[in-house]
């Protein structure tokens, strides 16, 4: 009887080495992921403030050379030939195409960092497109090109971020205004549906192939890029839609143009 209480004081002493054992080992490794998720929170925090910066460097200038450009397109320093008219129109969309890079930038390193959170509203997702398409007709209408717009009579609100919606609104039409033939036509459709509402933008440009598909997310590569020629744009646009909780879809084919599908949850 003393052997086999020894035996099974011998298998519970065993037992509690082994338990100790492990939880020294299992304390030192979630030590380590500690050490290690620090260090990572640290180069995380260290891009995004390194973007912020560079951001702010190159939009400060930006924006007194645009300030310029526009006080010039008034006429207050004084009249205009049409070939400066021209030229400083072509310096006008540049500049505003490079702060739109650095803005897409900066959101994309908040977000990555952590330190960036939707300001969720109750929000006509019809009058946002409506916004950004009467600000985007002045350039369609220097390319030939028509812009339409089909809503419904009454839009639920849903909760979302106007001004992140208004951003990837925008990179959209001025993606398919980029790509549609001079005297084309962009057809923007907003619809409501179970799930909450729908956007379509559809232009009748090139389309892209399949290989073009594939790659059209990924960001700095080649195919279609979108409004800065590095295909951040779509990223961003695609980061935007599901930071609501939504899905970015498209549909396109070589020579027959292309729609992008945005779906946005009436609750996110």
């Amino acid at each position: 009887m003393t052997s086999v209480w020894w035996g099974l004081m011998m298998a519970l002493v065993g037992a509690l080495a082994g338990a100790c054992a492990c939880a020294l080992v299992l304390r030192r490794r979630g030590s380590r992921m500690r050490a290690e998720l620090s260090t990572l929170e640290l180069t995380v925090q260290r891009r995004a403030d390194q973007v912020n910066a560079l951001s702010h460097e190159l939009r400060t200038p930006l924006s007194m050379i645009k300030g310029a450009v526009d006080l010039l397109r008034e006429g207050t320093p004084g009249p205009l030939t049409p070939a400066q008219e021209k030229f400083l129109r072509l310096v006008d969309n540049q500049s505003t195409q490079v702060i739109g890079l650095c803005e897409s930038l900066l959101l994309q390193a908040k977000i990555e960092a952590g330190l960036f959170t939707p300001r969720l509203e109750k929000a006509d997702v019809a009058v946002i497109v409506r916004d950004v398409i009467a600000g985007m007709r002045s350039l369609c209408e220097q390319r030939g090109q028509r812009i339409t717009l089909d809503t419904p009579q009454v839009m639920p609100r849903i909760l979302a971020d106007p001004m992140l919606l208004t951003q990837a609104m925008t990179n959209l039409l001025s993606n398919a205004s980029r790509f549609t033939t001079t005297g084309g036509s962009i057809h923007v459709r907003v619809m409501v549906v179970d799930s909450g509402v729908a956007i379509y933008v559809t232009d009748d440009g090139a389309g892209m192939t399949r290989a073009e598909r594939e790659r059209l997310f990924q960001r700095f590569a080649t195919g279609r890029p979108l409004v800065d020629g590095t295909g951040l744009g779509l990223v961003i646009t695609k980061i935007i839609v599901e930071l609501h909780g939504g899905e970015i879809l498209v549909h396109t084919a070589s020579t027959h143009g292309t729609t992008f599908l945005l779906t946005l949850p009436g609750h996110p």
